[in-house]
Order: structure tokens, then sequence, then C-alpha cells
């Protein structure tokens, strides 16, 4: 189920540092990601949370499989 079909009591919300981390990226390219649209996120006052399923599904679209020939 999605993030946004979820009940917002289930849906568990990370900072853009946890994202930063969880992506191997830095903060400024999660910013990026936020404000570009490619990534949907929350505003808390002056900071983002961004669900975690979310993050899941940009970069399980995001992947590049290799096949091997």
């Amino acid at each position: 189920m999605a993030a946004e079909q979820r009940p917002l009591n289930e849906v568990q919300f990370l900072t853009v540092a946890e994202v930063a981390s969880v992506m191997r990226v830095s903060k400024m390219t999660v910013y990026r990601l936020v404000h570009s649209g490619h990534l949907p996120a929350i505003r808390v006052g002056r900071s983002f949370r961004v669900p975690e399923q979310a993050v899941h599904e940009y970069l399980r679209e995001s992947y590049v499989g290799v096949e091997a020939g």
C-alpha cells in the first residue's frame, strides 16, 4: 500500500539527514529531490519529513539493473 493510502499513524517519517544516510547521498541532494517533486515530503516548521515508503519507492523506480549478456 502506498504511503498516501496508509493511515498517517502508520506512516514512518524520516528526516532529511536520515534519508541522506539511507540513500548514501548528501543532504543537499535530498533537498533537491524534495524541491523538484521527485521525493514527496511534508514541511514541519523549517524542516522536511519524508515518508520512509516514498524513499524505498524512489530507489526501486530509479534502480538500473545490469543485464547479463
